[in-house]
C-alpha cells in the first residue's frame, strides 16, 4: 500500500522531497481550483526536478467537463512536464460512455508521447450531489478506455470523508473490480489515520491525502507538515504489514 501527497505548491513539495522516504508518490494539484484542481506545467516540471529520480509525480487535470479534446491537450501537457502518473477526474461525466470517450483521448494522447506514463481514471465518492457517474461505474471506464489506475475522491470538499458517501464495503468492491480488470486501485477524499486499517483490509493500492498531513487538517489554509507526513506513513505501512499477517496466517 503505497502513499500519495498532495503539495499544492513548489515550497510546499520540497518539503516533502525533505521526507521524500516517508511517501511513495508525490501529486501536483491546485486545491483551490477543486478537488482534482489542475496545477501549471511550470510547478509540475519544477516539482518533478526537486524530487529525488525515483520517486513518482502525478499530477490533475482537474474536475474535468465533457470536452475529450480539452482534457487529451491538457494531459499531453501533463505528460511533456514530467508527470508519471496522470489522473483525469470524471467530474462533468453523466455515463459511463461519456467516462469512456473522454478516457480514451486522455490515454492516447499520453501514452503516444510516453507510454510508460500512468493514466488514472478518477471519480467521486460523492457522485450523486453533483450528477456525475457513480463511483463503482470508474473501475468499467478505466479499463474499456486503456487506463492503468481507477481513483475515488470527493467532488465536495465540506469536511465529509469518502467513507461518509460509501460503506466499507462498497470501497471493497471498487477496489476489487479495479484488480479484476488488471488496475490498481487509489482511494482518496479526506482520509485520515483511523481510516488506514479499513483501507489496507480491503486491498487499496494507493492511499491519497492532503489534508492529514497539512496544519489544522485543513486542505486549503493548511501546510504540510514533514512530521505529519512520517506518522501517516508509518501507520499505512504498519496497517500493511498487519493486512498481510492476517492473510498469511495458517487458519
Amino acid at each position: 500500500m503505497r502513499l500519495l501527497v498532495s503539495p499544492a505548491s513548489i515550497d510546499e513539495a520540497l518539503v516533502c522531497a525533505a521526507t521524500a522516504e516517508h511517501l511513495d508518490i508525490l501529486d501536483v494539484k491546485k486545491p483551490d481550483e477543486g478537488s482534482l484542481g489542475a496545477n501549471y506545467p511550470w510547478v509540475i516540471k519544477a516539482i518533478r526536478d526537486a524530487m529525488p529520480s525515483h520517486k513518482l509525480v502525478s499530477a490533475t487535470l482537474g474536475d474535468a467537463p465533457y470536452k475529450p479534446g480539452t482534457m487529451a491537450q491538457a494531459a499531453l501537457g501533463a505528460a511533456v512536464s514530467g508527470a508519471d502518473y496522470i489522473k483525469v477526474g470524471l467530474y462533468g461525466i453523466a455515463t459511463p460512455e461519456q467516462g469512456i470517450d473522454l478516457m480514451r483521448g486522455v490515454v492516447r494522447a499520453v501514452k503516444d508521447y510516453r507510454p510508460e506514463a500512468m493514466v488514472v481514471a478518477a471519480g467521486y465518492a460523492d457522485a450523486h450531489r453533483i450528477g456525475a457517474v457513480a463511483p463503482l461505474a470508474v473501475p468499467y471506464i478505466a479499463h474499456e478506455s486503456g487506463a492503468d489506475g481507477a481513483m475515488l475522491d470527493t467532488a465536495i470538499k465540506d469536511g465529509s470523508s469518502l467513507f461518509d458517501h460509501l460503506c466499507v464495503e462498497d470501497c471493497g468492491r471498487f477496489v476489487s473490480q479495479s484488480h479484476i480488470y488488471g488496475l490498481f486501485s487509489a482511494l482518496a477524499g479526506s482520509v485520515k489515520s483511523r481510516h488506514v486499517d479499513d483501507l489496507a483490509r480491503i486491498g487499496t493500492d494507493i492511499i491519497g491525502v492532503r489534508g492529514a498531513v497539512c496544519s489544522g487538517g485543513d486542505r486549503n489554509k493548511g501546510t504540510i507538515q514533514p512530521e505529519l507526513i512520517v506518522a501517516l506513513k508509518q501507520a499505512v505501512d504498519k496497517a500493511a504489514i498487519n493486512n498481510v499477517q492476517k492473510i498469511t496466517a495458517p487458519a
